[in-house]
């Protein structure tokens, strides 16, 4: 995903969400530390995963993190509010990959890839059809 220049241009993603960056966040060295960021990363997958099943009136379904990944490519700061964009990059039969990008002046400064994974009662259970439906108007833009 690094290398993805794409991914670098809040163009990319089709939902964005404008997040507050808090004192607690910096580092020694005045700099967003790494664990905020990956709590802003969260932040904006859970507004955007709540906010899809709000406007399509889809029953709750249960998900779980299967994998995380982030690549930090600047320093953020603080006060200044950060930008997540989000977007669907790819899907699998019982989950999906979200792609998201985290802006602060107009510079991309990380970039985070998080798989989630559809759980049925007895475990992994294929995406429903119209909750994967939905989610394809968010697939990122080329």
């Amino acid at each position: 995903m690094r290398n993805d220049t794409r991914r670098r241009s809040l163009a990319t993603y089709p939902w964005t969400i404008d997040l507050q960056t808090r004192f607690g966040d910096m580092d020694p060295n005045r700099h967003l530390n790494n664990v905020a960021m990956a709590r802003l990363y969260e932040e904006a997958r859970v507004r955007f995963n709540w906010g899809v099943r709000a406007d399509h009136s889809l029953p709750r379904a249960r998900f779980l993190v299967g994998h995380v990944a982030i690549d930090y490519l600047g320093e953020g700061s603080y006060p200044e509010p950060v930008t997540v964009g989000y977007g669907i990059a790819s899907f699998g039969n019982t989950s999906f990959r979200a792609a998201m990008g985290m802006f602060q002046g107009g510079a991309c400064i990380g970039l985070c890839d998080t798989v989630m994974v559809h759980r049925g009662d007895a475990g992994p259970a294929p995406l429903p059809a119209d909750l994967r439906a939905v989610l394809e108007d968010w697939v990122l833009r080329p």
